[in-house]
């Protein structure tokens, strides 16, 4: 009987020049010593959505975390992220810089308590943008590419913390896409959210998948099926299966993605 000891790795491959990032064997531990995450090795292709499931506690918003460096102070990560055919996961790396480059949006909202325009720009000026004329373009920009900006465009100046949750986090999505990143994180980002609110988001990554790549941490297996293109499966720090969404839910190629997928734990 196959269990998730003995159950092989089935992980969909990629060739580099197809990757906006890849990870080779790559390892976290918590304290020195207690590892959560065992050589996870996944491609993600350019300008598409993959979702990352799995149960809590498999792994998966470790992995995601790991990928703009979250982890550094909390943990001891082992392994290579390549971008742009750099090894990222090194200590030379200005990881500032590179979270312009690899944004993040969290599970619950974080609007700045500042005006919506506000915190678009507020980025923006500490990069060094100081044209108005350019920085009014960068705000309409971002909060029509996040589908925001005609629910917002006439209360620019009225404070982000009075929008909706959705909104918000739309909000956040634009603030991230404001810096031109090319990859976007995102840890369960319609969680918090009602189902209204949930649609609208995810009419909004789909239409953002043609500009950026997306890797997304999601529990609900209905937005993972709906949205993304690729899905990686997760199971006590081991990347198990990774293949199309399709595959993956129609045909998974272990048994204990399958009874995952299945709701037979979770």
């Amino acid at each position: 009987m196959e269990n998730w000891q003995t159950q092989k790795k089935y992980i969909k491959t990629f060739n580099n020049e197809e990757c906006a990032l890849y990870t080779h064997n790559l390892s976290v531990f918590y304290g020195g010593t207690v590892q959560k995450l065992f050589d996870v090795s996944l491609g993600f292709k350019k300008n598409t959505i993959t979702a990352l499931i799995g149960a809590s506690g498999s792994g998966k918003s470790t992995f995601l975390r790991s990928l703009n460096r979250l982890n550094d102070r909390v943990a001891r990560v082992d392994g290579n992220i390549m971008f742009h055919e750099l090894d990222i996961n090194q200590k030379k790396i200005n990881v500032y810089e590179l979270r312009k480059a690899i944004g993040m949006v969290f599970q619950k909202p974080n609007p700045f308590p500042k005006s919506i325009k506000e915190n678009i720009t507020y980025a923006l000026k500490a990069n060094g943008e100081q044209d108005k004329a350019k920085l009014n373009q960068l705000v309409e920009e971002s909060l029509r590419a996040a589908a925001l900006w005609d629910e917002v465009k006439d209360k620019l100046d009225q404070s982000a913390l009075a929008l909706s949750g959705g909104q918000q986090q739309r909000l956040c999505i634009a603030r991230a896409i404001a810096l031109k990143p090319e990859v976007l994180l995102l840890d369960e980002p319609a969680s918090a959210l009602d189902p209204v609110s949930t649609a609208k988001l995810e009419d909004t990554l789909k239409q953002l998948r043609s500009k950026y790549t997306m890797i997304m941490v999601t529990h609900n297996m209905q937005q993972a099926s709906r949205i993304s293109d690729y899905t990686a499966f997760f199971h006590l720090g081991h990347a198990l299966e990774y293949d199309t969404t399709t595959n993956v839910f129609t045909n998974p190629q272990g048994k204990i993605t399958e009874k995952y997928i299945q709701g037979s734990f979770g």
